[in-house]
Formats: structure tokens, sequence, C-alpha cells
């Protein structure tokens, strides 16, 4: 095994030789028990450095082992097994044929760019690795295969791209990043794979002391790692330590380098810090004339084989974990979620004629849809006998017979594009407070739209009326010359504004457009939806136009511009079913990670 990783303060390791270290670590017990571990999950970008990683899995797995590469748009019947046409059209009867993880049966499946996989396809990976076995049934066809396997999720997104799907995350047990290793960093890989191949074979006579137990379950907790299946991978991780150590029972250094490299990186906090010992008071003076007191028996003396208390080891392998955690990895898993769910994208929508193709349907090819021709055949194929025999009797003789219902369309799904409507009240109290800042801030949200390939509208109201500034468009010339233009003054028609962000909100989704509304205000509306001036009717007027945003199920976004955060603007963002930032509080680079991490509504 390679030395631990030092830890964030230590110099003894540069940062990238002990990413190499742990990952090579992570690669040798992966190597030792592929199925039991579930995965890896690899964070690298394709490279020198992850290719000799590859190189040395490849070194480390038994040369009989499949290795299989797991294409990104594979389809089901390959990935899980199907009806096998050629045969099945050659034989006349359906005739089955493995998928590509019944073919990777006791190996490894590798999984490029896994940030990208579908959630279908995580979800069918990860059923596999429950069950270890693929089961078919379609097509008159009823199968099962034995697909026992690990699996390496090659995880290539930055920082900004989305996160691995849950529900393959939780399955794999190794974690480790490459992503600051240069080639330079890299050393020979200190197991073998004779190593591996005599680990094997010790694995099942290891045994995992109880109080080893309780201390990896205690580690977890106190890392604030609550899924129990991190716990299970954490023990299967040492016994596969210790196999590769040659221990029969796992030792201390066992636990530690589990709880490295499976907990660690999923720690959500830091361990508590121990309160300081209160200092023992002194025994009270004994009253004078008072008998002397015998004195103390003396406490046993402690036995040599005695085992190390269950708390004292839990703290230890906490202490090895959190030094291997790098330097500012809590700040990052805190900021997790808001990247994960980034607005780059609108929701998924079914398209007739582009997308990624997720399946077929029955149907003609009409209204652009197009035909599946594979699909069409598989559909026939199981006909093929019966329909010779009865165009034979009718004196008809072809090689392959079709009808209507065989024909299958392409189902197709796309993204449809994100439009960022920025409704900005420009009245005297706005232009008093922060109509200036909220500008800038505004530009820097529209950069921001442009990188992402959004489109952006710009609302203003003021006065008696509320304007629409730029229509829906991808130009960020156009939308900071009209805000630079724009002047501030007059009441404030809050209802005139969300009725505007209404309209255009509806038109934005009848053209296949998600949109998006950041209103920003300080919530205190004094004119009426009619026109009118009236504090307490223009305050009615602009709820009731919000609750319309709930009903219309929008996503939302209240930036409030008041100089303390304010009652009305969060009151305002309740009814309307948003977000609500205060503009003091948030510069515009938390701005733009609010809107990226607003919710997008799921296609129907």
């Amino acid at each position: 095994m390679a030395a631990a990783p030092a830890g964030p303060g230590s110099t003894a390791v540069p940062p990238g030789e002990a990413a190499w270290l742990n990952a090579a670590d992570a690669l040798a017990l992966f190597a030792v028990d592929p199925h039991g571990l579930g995965g890896l999950h690899l964070r690298a970008g394709a490279g020198g450095v992850r290719d000799r990683w590859l190189a040395d899995l490849k070194a480390l797995l038994p040369a009989d082992e499949p290795l299989r590469r797991l294409p990104g748009h594979i389809a089901d019947e390959r990935l899980l097994g199907g009806l096998d046409l050629p045969a099945t059209l050659a034989h006349g009867k359906p005739v089955a044929q493995r998928g590509l993880l019944a073919e990777a049966h006791g190996g490894v499946v590798l999984v490029p760019m896994a940030e990208r996989l579908s959630s279908g396809h995580a979800a069918r990976l990860a059923a596999v690795l429950d069950s270890a076995e693929i089961g078919f049934e379609r097509d008159g066809l009823s199968q099962r295969w034995p697909a026992r396997l690990g699996v390496v999720a090659m995880d290539e997104g930055g920082p900004d791209d989305a996160a691995l799907p849950p529900a393959l995350r939780d399955r794999l047990a190794l974690h480790a990043d490459l992503c600051g290793c240069g080639l330079r960093d890299i050393a020979p890989l200190a197991t073998s794979a004779a190593q591996v191949r005599d680990a094997r074979a010790l694995l099942p006579r290891v045994q995992v002391p109880d109080r080893v137990l309780q201390a990896l379950c205690g580690t977890a907790l106190q890392l604030g790692v609550s899924p129990l299946r991190a716990s299970q991978h954490a023990l299967r991780a040492t016994r596969a330590a210790a196999a590769l150590a040659g221990h029969e029972t796992a030792t201390e250094d066992d636990a530690m380098q589990a709880a490295r490299l499976v907990l660690a990186p999923l720690a959500t906090r830091l361990p508590p810090a121990p309160e300081d010992e209160a200092e023992p008071e002194a025994p009270p003076e004994p009253p004078e004339n008072a008998a002397p007191e015998e004195p103390p028996e003396p406490p046993p003396e402690a036995t040599t084989d005695a085992q190390p208390e269950p708390q004292a080891l839990e703290d230890r392998i906490v202490e090895a974990a959190v030094a291997s955690l790098p330097a500012g990895l809590l700040a990052a898993l805190q900021g997790q979620f808001a990247a994960s769910q980034a607005g780059r994208i609108g929701k998924l929508s079914a398209s007739p004629r582009g997308g990624r193709p997720v399946g077929t349907r029955a149907g003609t090819p009409r209204g652009g849809a197009r035909l599946n021709l594979v699909e069409t055949l598989r559909a026939a194929a199981p006909w093929q006998a019966l329909r010779r025999r009865a165009a034979a009797a009718q004196g008809r003789h072809q090689p392959i017979h079709v009808h209507a219902d065989d024909l299958r369309i392409s189902r197709l799904q796309q993204r449809a594009a994100t439009a960022t409507l920025f409704v900005l009240d420009a009245s005297g109290s706005s232009a008093l407070h922060r109509l200036g800042e909220a500008k800038g801030a505004i530009q820097l949200l529209l950069a921001d739209c442009y990188v992402r390939r959004d489109e952006v509208g710009v609302i203003a109201f003021r006065g008696r009326k509320a304007e629409l500034l730029l229509p829906p468009t991808r130009s960020l010339v156009r939308a900071k010359r009209c805000l630079a233009a724009l002047p501030g003054g007059g009441g404030t028609p809050l209802a005139l504004g969300l009725e505007a962000a209404l309209r255009l909100a509806s038109v934005v989704q009848r053209s296949g457009a998600t949109p998006v509304v950041v209103l920003l205000t300080d919530g205190r509306a004094n004119v009426t939806r009619s026109g009118e001036n009236g504090r307490a009717q223009a305050e009615t007027d602009a709820l009731q136009m919000a609750r319309q945003f709930r009903t219309a199920r929008l996503t939302a976004l209240v930036v409030d511009t008041s100089p303390q955060p304010a009652v009305a603007a969060q009151r305002l963002a309740a009814e309307m079913g948003g977000s609500y930032r205060a503009l003091p509080h948030a510069g515009a680079a938390a701005l733009s990670a609010a809107v990226q991490a607003l919710p997008r509504p799921r296609a129907g």
C-alpha cells in the first residue's frame, strides 16, 4: 500500500503526488473486490494521467476478466440484452442476445463521462449492481443472466457541471480525484497482480472485530455521512485492505485506510471539537482533630493484552479521515447542490425531429417523425415464420414481411432553451435605494446567461406603466444598452410589472422555452393595477398577481433591493412560490449562483 496522503496543512507530500497515491490505494482495493465495493468514482479529465491509471487497473485485474467500456448513447437492448435480430430473422423464431452488462459478468465496466449518464441508465446500472443479475422478459422471451461486476465511473465534469447521478454515486464505495495531478506526480504502482490474486483468495477468511466495526460507524456519524450503505462500503474496504496486507483479522491501519478512501470524500462536516476538560477540584481539607483516613487501595495493574478502548480507536480513525481531506473540500460540498442544479438547461420535452433518442413507439412516419428501421424489423421478426406460410399459401414469396402494426417511430427528447426574464423596479423608491447597483447586478447576470446560451428579456415598471424594454434575445449588447438608458423615478406599479412578466412568460412557454423570472424590487407597491394611487390596494393587487405565478408554476427569484431586507419583498416571494435573495447581502456571484440553483419544471 502507498503512504497516506498528507493533510491540508502538511508539506511533506505535494498535493499532486498525494492525489496520485490516494488514487493508487483506491485502485488496489477495487482490484481486490470489484463487485463487493460496487465501484469507484474517479474524477479525472481525459489525458495521460487518467490513461496511466486505467493501464494500472488493467495490469492488476486477471487477464481472463472482462473489461468493457460503456458507450454514452447505448440503447437499452444493447445494455441489458434483447432480441438478436439477425438470428431471429434467420431462424424465424425469437432468439435472445446478451447485453453488455451480462457480457461483463465477473469483470469491470468503465463508464466514460459518467456525469452525463442519463438517470434511466444510471438506475438500470444501479439495479444490476444490487442484484448481480439481469432479467429480460420481452418479445416472447424470458431470460436471466448473471452480472456480477464492478463499475469505474469516470467523472470528467468541471465545478459547474452536473454531478454524478445519485443512484449510481451511492453504490460506488471508493472515490479518487486526479484533477490536480500531473504527469510528474505519477509513481510506479506499489501493488502487483500477484498480490491482488493472493488477496482475493484470502478475502473470504478476513474477519473484522466488533470494536473496529463500531469505530467505522462512529466515524461516519462524526463526519456527517448518513447513508447506511457508506458504512457497509467502509466495512468491505476494511476487509479488502486487510486481505491485501495479508491479515486474516482486520487491524486499525486497515480501518484507517477504508475511512480515508470511503468516508472522507463523503464528509459533510468536520467532527466536533473536544470540550476542554475541566481541571479537577482540590479535595477539601480535613477538619481539625479528624481521624486520619486510611490510604486508598492502589488500582489493579493493567494487563498487557488489553484491547484499546473503542472510543480511542474511533478518534484515531476520524483523525486519519480528516487528515486526508483536501483544503476547501467541505466548502465545495456546501455549494455542490447549487452546482448540480445549474440553470444552463431547460426542461426536457418531446421533439419529433431532433434530440436524444429515448425509445420508440408504434406509429407511422408522418409529421416529421422518423421511422426506426431496426426496431421495426425487431417487432416484425417473431412473426416471420407464420407470415411466410400465409404468404406462400397465397402465392406470394418475399424474404421479409412487414405489416403496418410493426412500424416503430423514434421517440426523441431535447432540452428546451431557457429564457431569463429580468423584471426591474425603476420607481422612485428603488432609484433612491439601489437602482444603480441593481443594474450592475443584472449586467453581470446577463453575462452569465450569455455563457449558458440563455435568452434574456428585460421588463421595467415605474410611474403608471410596465414596459417591455427587450424581448427575449441572446444579444448581450442590446440588453446592456437598454439597461444603461433606463431612467428611474415615479410610483411603483408592482402589479403591472408582474402582469407583464406573466404575459411574457406565457409567450416564452408557447415558443417551447422555459421561462425564469428574476424580479428586482423592494416590494413596496403604491400604484394599483388600474393605475391609481393607493398603497393598500396596490399591495393587494400585487399579491394577487404574485399568486398567479404559483398557479402557473413559474420559476421565480425575488431580489430585494431595499437597504435592509424588507418584509414586503419576502412576502411577495412567498406568494409567488419563488426564492428570495437580499441584494445588500449577495454579490453578483452569489446572485448568479442563486439563478442557476433555481429548480426547473419537469416535462409533463
